[in-house]
């Protein structure tokens, strides 16, 4: 794969109003879409200062939307900042906000689920998570990066095969460069018939519930250690 350094130098350079990537079909959405994220984790890090060397997750809304996050693994240095609607182009974008300040250990992301939902390919995810990766690499070279699998969403049914395929690919990516992980929370979130189990998300069968959370934790957390 090509390095893209200097595609993501140019897309930090100009912030979330840039143009696209020219690899990436996603249009550059204005900051005013997170501005009242973005002010609360402002606010939040002036409050109290996140220590270096922590466990960071970023992402949608399916990070947003975990308000237990902290609790739920209550013995480690856990930070959230997940901004709803985001895609993986997204993460990478407001990089210098979202991950550089911090300085984590490990730097979880889950974003991918909302490309799909608007019509970006498997291949198109993947090069907008490498640039993300290479971002990550770039300005803090120690920080291990691991990527949550999208979920098999009822929502989104339709969207599956194009979940299993962008999952494979970053898999595979994660399996080529080192320090990275690929978290599967795809496969448990199935029945054994193959369908996505309806008892782990919320009414709207798109973002996750109590149970559907306790699963990604279980997951989660033999790699957060």
């Amino acid at each position: 794969m090509r390095s893209r350094l200097a595609v993501f130098a140019l897309l930090l350079a100009a912030g979330s109003a840039c143009a696209a990537d020219p690899a990436d079909s996603a249009p550059a959405v204005p900051d005013t879409q997170w501005a009242a994220s973005f002010a609360a984790f402002d606010q939040a890090d002036r409050l109290h200062a996140p220590a270096p060397g922590g466990i960071l997750f970023i992402g949608s809304s399916s990070i947003r939307l975990w308000n237990d996050l902290e609790t739920r693994f209550k013995d480690l240095p856990v930070l959230k900042r997940g901004f709803g609607g985001s895609r993986m182009i997204d993460c990478a974008r407001h990089l210098t906000r979202l991950v550089v300040p911090y300085q984590p250990r490990i730097v979880l992301v889950y974003a991918g689920d909302n490309d799909l939902a608007e019509g970006r390919s498997p291949g198109q995810i993947l090069d907008s998570f490498n640039v993300f990766v290479e971002g990550v690499r770039h300005a803090l070279p120690d920080t291990r990066i691991a990527y949550i699998s999208i979920k098999p969403s009822p929502a989104r049914y339709s969207l599956i095969p194009q979940a299993r395929a962008t999952n494979a690919l970053i898999k595979a990516y994660t399996q080529s460069v080192p320090n990275a992980d690929y978290i599967d929370v795809f496969t448990p979130m199935l029945t054994s018939e193959g369908m996505p189990r309806a008892e782990l998300f919320r009414d709207d069968a798109l973002h996750l519930n109590d149970a559907g959370y306790a699963l990604w934790t279980s997951v989660i957390a033999s790699h957060v250690r």
